[in-house]
């Protein structure tokens, strides 16, 4: 025996995280931004940065955080040992108050700053999208109420993109950065807010970011207003939106490809992305001579591997749709349907063709039909006093007829028209 003993710690991704806040740091912007004063066993820059590590590596709520420090190995959450028995979820909570009452727009224009600086990121493009946070609960406090003097969003009801009306929510708005697909703005707003008057303050934050206001700015048809790209053109910046379907654009040249072939452009042109045997990606596009309402140029996209796979779907979703409405046929030929009602008919066929998104291409008409009967008037033996006598006895209302889809000239593109400038 040579008297040693092996022992072991568990590290996980902790070394690897740590090196990158050291690199971009990150613990010295919290500790300007957070500052602790001399009472605070734990400072707050290194509370935060225990949660943080926390949310990258376990995920665990905030009362667990000291069960869960004491299981990695010991500084690798960038605290101590004897600051490790003070980490209770007072701690962590009071950290988290500091924050709220930072200033932390300009925390986190510091932070994507330094990691462009340190890792040569080029601000040159951005992508921006939002998408809609649920709560399970009531929430009342969170009624967007000031707190030591900043307003908290609300968790409130709004138009909901998990398809949960029925749930309180958030809006949470997020901008990438093209070069390494980099989270560069981030924030939160009340759940109810539009997304159409959130771009103004985003285009500020990013040009905070860049230096600059060159650069270019992507994000979806809610950017399409006359507001938002008049306050970017003005400002010297430069943006790719998409055109919304309820544009009067959109519906002339839908009207107008009917009958005439665009001059398309080949602009890109790759392989199948997922089967090396598949049919090419190309990309087409065709530049509108004439311009939107707002005096923007209009260009139309068109892939011919989108439109082969939305061919394929809609295929699909017309024959479930004609399945469901023969089901439906069936149950209102049989004798003992429930649905007699007209009213109650088409909102079956309504149901049906909304769920499938298939009204575009099936036209369900609803036809009355009177089955007549002989039947008897009174008891007793037939004869001619009580001869059978021709009455309808029955009236059904619903048998429906079904037209394939509609002879219209398709599109030979199915995605978004985009806007752009410049």
């Amino acid at each position: 025996m040579t008297g040693r003993t092996l022992q072991s710690e568990r590290l996980g991704p902790l070394p690897l995280i740590n090196h990158f806040i050291q690199r971009t740091g990150l613990e010295d912007m919290l500790d300007r931004h957070v500052p602790s004063d001399a009472r605070c066993t734990v400072p707050h820059a290194r509370a935060l940065g225990v949660l943080l590590r926390s949310i990258v590596v376990e995920r665990e709520p905030i009362y667990r955080q000291q069960e869960t420090v004491q299981t990695f190995a010991s500084t690798m959450f960038g605290i101590a040992a004897e600051e490790m028995e003070h980490l209770g979820d007072d701690r962590l909570g009071r950290a988290l108050d500091r924050l709220f009452d930072a200033d932390r727009a300009a925390l986190l224009t510091e932070v994507v700053v330094a990691v462009g600086q340190r890792f040569n990121l080029r601000f040159d493009e951005f992508h921006n999208d939002s998408t809609s946070i649920s709560f399970c609960g009531n929430y009342r406090a969170a009624s967007g109420r000031k707190i030591r003097g900043r307003t908290a969003p609300a968790i409130i009801y709004g138009f909901s993109k998990d398809h949960r009306p029925d749930l309180k929510q958030l809006l949470l708005i997020l901008t990438m950065c093209a070069d390494g697909n980099i989270p560069v703005a981030f924030r939160c707003t009340d759940g109810n807010a539009s997304d159409a008057r959130t771009h103004i303050e985003t285009w500020n934050a990013l040009r905070s970011v860049a230096g600059r206001a060159d650069f270019l700015y992507v994000a979806d048809s809610k950017l399409c207003s006359r507001e938002n790209m008049d306050y970017i053109d003005r400002a010297g910046g430069r943006f790719v939106t998409v055109l919304p379907r309820t544009r009067l654009e959109d519906q002339e040249f839908r009207k107008w490809i009917q009958t005439h072939t665009p001059d398309w452009e080949c602009v890109w042109d790759r392989s199948n992305p997922r089967y090396r045997d598949g049919p090419r990606d190309r990309w087409y596009v065709y530049r509108a001579p004439l311009l939107s309402a707002e005096v923007w140029p209009v260009v139309w996209v068109w892939s011919t591997l989108l439109t082969l796979r939305q061919e394929a779907r809609r295929r699909r979703d017309i024959a479930a749709a004609i399945e469901e409405l023969n089901e439906l046929r069936e149950r209102l030929a049989k004798v003992k349907t429930r649905l007699r009602g007209a009213a109650e008919i088409d909102l079956q066929i309504k149901a049906i063709l909304d769920k499938h998104h298939v009204s575009r291409y099936l036209k369900v008409s609803r036809i009355v039909r009177e089955e007549h009967l002989y039947k008897q008037t009174r008891r007793g033996r037939p004869g001619p006093p009580l001869g059978p006598t021709w009455i309808t006895v029955r009236s059904q209302s619903g048998a429906s007829t079904l037209s394939g889809p509609r002879t219209r000239r398709p599109l030979p593109t199915t995605t978004k028209v985009m806007a752009c400038i410049r």
